[in-house]
C-alpha cells in the first residue's frame, strides 16, 4: 500500500526552480483568457449516456496515458481496458498521448501551454501547484462547478462534502477547475515501529510520554537484548537531509509533543495560517534533538541520510525506532526479519509532549491527483460517467459482480485449480497495470477502516475485505487500529497552493537558513538560543511578507 509521494515542501522547492511566473498569478499565455466556461451541461446526448450507462453510439476522446506492463499481446493502442471500456462505457481513445515517463510528459505539456498546441480533452495532473496554476491560466480548460455538480456520483460528493480542503489546489477566482481523484485517507500517517523482540526481553511497556520513549532510546542503548555495544546502537533512526517532516524517519511527532508540525503551514490560535517551523514549540523539539544526538540516540550521519538511508539502520538491526506509516510491515520491513533472525515489530501510537500535547502531519484529504477538462472537449462529462463507475463498481466490488476477483480473467486473476485467484504466483502473466484513466479506483476510508475490522478479529465479508485479509500483514492491520485510535492528533499543512510571489524569490534562501540553523542545533553547533535570531532573520527577510501572501490565498480558496 505505498504509494508515490508528492510532498509539499519538495514540490515548493519544484516550483521556484521550474516556472517563475505562475507564482504571481499571472497567466502564462499572453493570448489566454480565464473565461474558462464550461460546455453546455446536460446536452440530449449526455442525459442519454447517463441514462443507459454508456454512449450509444460510442464517442472518442483525447487524454493521457502514462506507460504500463502489457501482457498476452496488449499494446497501449489495444489492451484489455480499452476493450472494456469500449464495450461497457461506449468510449475510445482517438489522439491521446502516450508519453514515455512523468518528466516528459510534464515537458510536453509545458511546451504545449507556452505554443498553444490543442491539449488532450481530459488532462491527468499531478500534484503540483505550479502545474495546475499553469493549466488553469492557459486558459484552455474548463470550470467544473456545474458538471460536478450535475454529474459526479454520491462518493465523490460526499468525500469533497467532508473534506472542502480537496478543492484548493484547485479553486481560482471562486470557480474549480480540478476533478480529483480519490486516494486511501491516513495511509500514510506516522506511527513509531519499535523492535517488539528488545521491548519484551527488556520488560518495557509502551511510551506514553516523550519521557518514557527517552528510557526506552537509553534501554535499547545501554543494555541491548541482542548484545551490541552502545557504540553500535542509534535507537532513533530518523532522516534529516532534505526534510525533518518527511514519509519516513519524520520528526513530525515529536514537534507535535511541543505543539506545532513544522516544515508545513498550521493554522494559529485565531484560524490564521503561520509557519510551524517558526513556532516557539520548534525551539523545545529542537532542544531535546539535541540532547538525544549528545546521548548517541541519534546516529550522527542522520543529516546524510535521505528516508530510505534513514530506514537502513533499522533494518540492519542497528536502531530500534523507526517512524512510519501503517505499510511498513510491506516494506522495509521484510529486510530487518531477514537480517535479524528473531526480530519482531510492533506499531506503536504517538506519545505525548511535557504538557500532554500530540501531533503529526497529515498527509492528505484523500486526493492524489486530479483531471482537468479541456474546453473543446465534445463530451466534457464523459469522465465523471467513466470514474463513477470505477468508483460504484471496482473500489469496492459487490460478491457475485463480474469484479468481484479483480478487473479482467487472465490478467490480474484467473481460475487455477477450479477455484477463482488473484494470486500472481499462480497466474501465468499476471499483470493489475491497466491503463485506467483516473489510475485505480479508491474509496477513501475504505482502506483503513477494512484493516481496523481485520484487527478487531471480524470476518471478512466482502470481496475487498477478503482480498485486504489475503494481502496485508496482521501487523499492518493493528498499526492500522491505532493510527485510527488517533485521529484528532493530526495537523493538517493548509497551504497547498502555488508559490506566491515573494516565495518565488526568497523560498529557496529561507529554506537553506531553516535546515542549516536547525541541523547545527541538533548536531550542538549552536546553542539553542540560535533559534531566536533565526525566527527573526526569517520574519524580516520575506516570511512576514510571505505569512500575508500564504493567508490571503488561503482566504480566497476557503472563503474564511
Amino acid at each position: 500500500m505505498i504509494k508515490f509521494k508528492a510532498w509539499w515542501s519538495l514540490l515548493m522547492v519544484i516550483a521556484l526552480i521550474t516556472i517563475t511566473a505562475c507564482g504571481s498569478g499571472e497567466t502564462s499565455n499572453e493570448n489566454a483568457t480565464n473565461d474558462n466556461t464550461p460546455a453546455a451541461v446536460g446536452s440530449p446526448e449526455a442525459e442519454a449516456a447517463f441514462a443507459k450507462g454508456k454512449y450509444d453510439p460510442p464517442i472518442e476522446f483525447s487524454s493521457v496515458l502514462m506507460p504500463k506492463k502489457y501482457v498476452q499481446g496488449d499494446t497501449k493502442e489495444n489492451n484489455v481496458h480499452d476493450r472494456w471500456m469500449l464495450e461497457t462505457l461506449g468510449m475510445k481513445h482517438k489522439d491521446t498521448w502516450y508519453p514515455a515517463n512523468d518528466d516528459q510528459y510534464k515537458q510536453k505539456l509545458q511546451l504545449a501551454i507556452a505554443s498553444g498546441e490543442k491539449l488532450p480533452d481530459f488532462v491527468s495532473v499531478p500534484t503540483n501547484a505550479v502545474l495546475t496554476n499553469q493549466l488553469i491560466d492557459s486558459g484552455q480548460f474548463i470550470a467544473i462547478d456545474e458538471l460536478f455538480d450535475k454529474y459526479a456520483n454520491k462518493i465523490l460528493k460526499d468525500h469533497a462534502a467532508a473534506h472542502p480542503e480537496l478543492w484548493y489546489p484547485f479553486t481560482k477566482d471562486g470557480k474549480k477547475y480540478n476533478m480529483p481523484i480519490l486516494e486511501y485517507t491516513d495511509n500514510d500517517d506516522a506511527l513509531l515501529w519499535l523492535r517488539e523482540d528488545w521491548m519484551e526481553k527488556l520488560n518495557l511497556e509502551a511510551p506514553k510520554t516523550i519521557a518514557d520513549l527517552e528510557n526506552i532510546m537509553d534501554k535499547f542503548k545501554n543494555e541491548n537484548p541482542d548484545g551490541l555495544a552502545p557504540n553500535e546502537v542509534f535507537p532513533l533512526a530518523i532522516s534529516l537531509k532534505n526534510n525533518t517532516n518527511t514519509w519516513m524517519g519524520s520528526l513530525d511527532w515529536l514537534f507535535g509533543a511541543y505543539g506545532t508540525i513544522q516544515e508545513q503551514w498550521n493554522k494559529d490560535a485565531d484560524g490564521n495560517l503561520e509557519y510551524g517551523s517558526i513556532n516557539p514549540g520548534a525551539k523545545q523539539a529542537l532542544a531535546k534533538l539535541s540532547e538525544w544526538m549528545e546521548k548517541g540516540y541519534i546516529h550522527s550521519d542522520s543529516a546524510l541520510w535521505d528516508e530510505g538511508k534513514s530506514a537502513e539502520s533499522w533494518t540492519k538491526g542497528a536502531a530500534g525506532i523507526l517512524p512510519g506509516a501503517n505499510w511498513i510491515p510491506d516494506w522495509p520491513a521484510p529486510d530487518l526479519l531477514k537480517n535479524v533472525p528473531g526480530a519482531k515489530i510492533k506499531a506503536y501510537p504517538i506519545p505525548a509532549g511535557p504538557d500532554g500535547l500530540i501531533g503529526t502531519k497529515w498527509q492528505n484529504s484523500g486526493v492524489n491527483a486530479s483531471i482537468m477538462i479541456n474546453k473543446d472537449a465534445k463530451h466534457p462529462e464523459a469522465i465523471f460517467l467513466y470514474y463513477n463507475y470505477l468508483l460504484d463498481n471496482l473500489a469496492n466490488p459487490a460478491a457475485g459482480s463480474e469484479y468481484e476477483y479483480g478487473f479482467a480473467k487472465g490478467y490480474d486473476w484467473d481460475i487455477v485449480d477450479g477455484q477463482p485467484t488473484s494470486d500472481k504466483e499462480r497466474i501465468k502473466d499476471f499483470s493489475n497495470e491497466f491503463p485506467f484513466l483516473t489510475g485505480p479506483a479508491r474509496i477513501p476510508d475504505l482502506y483503513m477502516k477494512t484493516l481496523v475490522k481485520l484487527a478487531d478479529g471480524k470476518t471478512p465479508e466482502t470481496p475487498y475485505e477478503k482480498q485486504m485479509a489475503e494481502f496485508r500483514k496482521p501487523e499492518n492491520w493493528a498499526a492500522a487500529k491505532v493510527v485510527m485510535s488517533q485521529l484528532d492528533i493530526r495537523k493538517q499543512n493548509y497551504f497547498t497552493g502555488a508559490a506566491t510571489p515573494t516565495m518565488v524569490s526568497k523560498w529557496n534562501l529561507l529554506r537553506q537558513s531553516e535546515m542549516e540553523t536547525f541541523n547545527k542545533i541538533i548536531y550542538g553547533k549552536l546553542p539553542i538560543d540560535a533559534f531566536d535570531q533565526f525566527v527573526a532573520n526569517w520574519k524580516s527577510n520575506g516570511g512576514d511578507q510571505i505569512t500575508q501572501e500564504v493567508n490571503g490565498w488561503f482566504k480566497s480558496v476557503s472563503g474564511k
